[in-house]
């Protein structure tokens, strides 16, 4: 399963890759007649890359998302899980400004492309209704698992993004990201083992969701 969530978040990337460039290249609009008189304009704006642009207007609700999972973990989760969730909170909070930054730079809308769909790693509305409303180990459960996806299928793509993007400052944000995924889920995995440092006793996480 995770396999095919894996696929199936690649391909959306393919897919609004192909869509940015379509748009980048104005799609089916016809080209100017070359009788009409030429006029002198203001060279436009450089078209972000199509495949670095998808790629960061995905990881940016990504992140808002879990970022809003992972700040219910203050009150809602078990005390062991308390310290994972502040920790990750914060490394997602900043890596978030930062691909913010980089929206702007590249000259994106900020508007989320992908508000209302049910994407693989994304936590969804539903997931935070769920989650607003659950206690105790289903909470827990909760978390765990949604942020794992999270972490797991973001990594995945923005592992996509370093060999197929172009732009400089995205495929760099994007080997960071990477980098970052492999702490953060072995990080979770200690947490799984009982061996995390700041975990005065063992958390044992689902069985259904290992890390």
């Amino acid at each position: 399963m995770p396999a095919r969530r894996t696929a199936a978040l690649l391909l959306l990337l393919t897919v609004l890759t192909s869509c940015a460039r379509g748009e980048a290249t104005g799609g089916s609009h016809p080209a100017p007649s070359p009788s009409a008189p030429s006029r002198t304009t203001a060279a436009p704006s450089p078209v972000a890359d199509p495949t670095d642009a998808a790629w960061l207007q995905l990881m940016i609700p990504m992140d808002e998302q879990a970022v809003t999972l992972l700040g219910l973990a203050a009150e809602k989760a078990d005390p062991r899980l308390r310290a994972w969730a502040a920790r990750l909170r914060t490394a997602q909070a900043t890596e978030l400004a930062e691909l913010r930054k980089l929206r702007d730079l590249m000259g994106l809308p900020d508007t989320d492309l992908h508000k209302g769909h049910d994407m693989p790693g994304m936590v969804t509305a539903a997931d935070l209704d769920d989650a607003r409303t659950a206690e105790g180990s289903a909470f827990d459960r909760l978390l765990v698992a949604q942020i794992r996806d999270h972490l797991r299928q973001s990594e995945q793509v923005s592992r996509s993004e370093t060999t197929a993007g172009t732009r400089a400052e995205a495929t760099a944000r994007a080997r960071t990201l990477v980098t970052a995924r492999a702490e953060q889920l072995a990080d979770l995995a200690a947490l799984c083992a009982g061996k995390a440092a700041d975990v005065p006793e063992p958390f044992a996480c689902p069985s259904d969701h290992p890390v």
